[in-house]
Formats: structure tokens, sequence, C-alpha cells
């Protein structure tokens, strides 16, 4: 049987919003609906069996008050749902690792401030090693899709651009393959970022159009793969946290690798990562490389 769409669920409206996100994303992939909530054990000396028993019917909830909020837009979605004992970050990783795709809400404050992520979703991004996708509390599924031509919000027209963060000299070849095939799902132009910043002088100049060569040359495998994907590539100037952030701002997802490595403290997202999850508006898929 092909792997869920998982998705947490906690009974916040962030975790609603990326119930919704997930569904829509399970009928676009041709997936079943995976309804998760992790909880966690710690029940104070001699109440053991009063708090599980608070807990589940508080997970039983979550769940419920989730498949009641994702029947409303997507009737005929496949779905089941399981509640685990955490810690969340645990439960959440085996989870990924069974699923096609796991969906996390976080809190979205403001324009200005955006995405606050919380322990939960840090953890899981910095460690999955399968795509995680964070989704705000608000998001609508007219949200993915450009206005009418009247200006009025709509789900009938076409979806608004998938944009792809790229490093050229170190592409994420796992995170461009997820970013063509988001787009392909969708009929959605996919937009190519890489951000250009200036190399020490040691280096000698670092000229656009040379980026502009690599960049095609990493896209060309992937083009010939995916010819009915409507691509538009960039070289923008700045810090890859900045232009991407700008690039995101009218978009329906935005894609960025994530490599896994060892390190001394411990798995972590990344600056750049870190950045986005904390500032973008749209959904943000972590791909995670090697």
């Amino acid at each position: 049987m092909p792997a869920p769409v998982t998705v947490g669920v906690d009974g916040s409206a962030e975790s609603l919003a990326a119930a919704a996100w997930a569904a829509r994303e399970a009928e676009r992939r041709g997936r079943d609906l995976r309804l998760l909530h992790a909880w966690e054990w710690s029940p104070p000396p001699g109440q053991e069996s009063t708090a599980g028993a608070v807990q589940r019917h508080l997970a039983r909830r979550a769940l419920r008050q989730a498949e009641e909020y994702v029947r409303e837009t997507s009737p005929a979605m496949r779905l089941t749902d399981e509640q685990v004992e955490g810690p969340a970050v645990a439960a959440l990783l085996r989870a990924a690792g069974r699923a096609d795709l796991l969906v996390l809400g976080s809190r979205g404050l403001s324009g200005f401030t955006g995405f606050l992520v919380g322990s939960v979703a840090l953890g899981v991004v910095a460690r999955a090693t399968r795509p995680v996708v964070l989704v705000r509390a608000g998001e609508r599924a007219e949200d993915e899709h450009m206005p009418a031509s009247d200006g009025s919000v709509s789900t009938r027209t076409r979806y608004r651009d998938v944009v792809l963060g790229v490093d050229a000299d170190d592409p994420a070849e796992a995170a461009i393959g997820f970013a063509f095939e988001e787009a392909r799902l969708r009929h959605a132009r996919l937009r190519v970022v890489h951000a250009r910043t200036a190399r020490a002088a040691v280096d000698g100049p670092w000229d656009a159009v040379d980026r502009e060569g690599l960049l095609a040359d990493v896209l060309r495998p992937w083009r010939e793969k995916y010819p009915d994907v409507q691509v538009a590539e960039t070289v923008v100037p700045g810090r890859a946290q900045a232009v991407l952030i700008r690039a995101a701002r009218p978009a329906s997802l935005l894609v960025v690798g994530h490599r896994v490595a060892e390190r001394p403290l411990g798995p972590y997202a990344g600056p750049v990562t870190h950045a986005l999850l904390h500032h973008v508006g749209c959904p943000v898929a972590v791909v995670p490389h090697y």
C-alpha cells in the first residue's frame, strides 16, 4: 500500500490548517491521509490511570476535530487516525519514516513576524529523513491560487508558483525533484531562485552570467524529466534568507533542501532554513538530503 500523507494534529488552529492542507496534498498525490496525535506521558505518581484516560480523551477529541475539519472540504478523503505516546519529536520522526510526506502546523503571528516555530517542529525538521511541510494557521485552499479576474479569491484559478531555493554550487537533488513534482501536480509554474552573494576578492569576480549558466546546467536533466513543467530560473543578488523570503511572498509553496549531517551539538535546521521557517508566510517544504 502506498505510504500516506501524515499530519500531526493537537487541536490548535495551526494543526487544523495543516490537516486541511495535508488533505489537499493527499488528493493531489492520490494518497490516503493519516491523522496523528502524539502526547507526552509524565503522570504524577499514583495517578497513571486517571492521567492516561484524560490524555486518551484529549487525543481522541483532537483527532475527531481534525477529521471533521477535513471532511468539510474533502468529504471523500480516505483517512485513518492514530494516537501515540511521546516524546513528540521522536513519535513524529517515526511517523515521518513511514509516510510519503509529514505535515506540521506552525503558529503564524503576523506578516512581519511570520512563523513562530516551536521546538517540536524545529526538532522534527532538523532530524527528519523524509520531506516535512510546515503550514501556518489561517492557510486556506484559495491561498494556493491566483485571484479571480475581479480580484476575489478562488480555488478555480491556476495555482500560484512553486518556488524552489537552489544552491547552484551544491544542489540538493532531492529538493529539486520534490519541487518539480509539486509543480507538476499543481500544473503550476516552478520558479527556481539562486541567491548570488559576493565571494572573497581572492576568488575573483563572481559574474551573474556564470551563475545563470551553472543553474541551467543543474536544472537541465530535471527539465528533460518534466517537460510539461514551466520553469522560470532567476539568479538574484543578496543573502539567501532575504532573497527567498521575498520570492516566497506570492508563492503557493516554498521548497528548500536541508543537509542531514551530524554536528557536535546535535542536528540543526541551519541558518537559512531556520530564518525561512520564521518569516515565510506560505507553506514551506523542507526536503532532507545527504
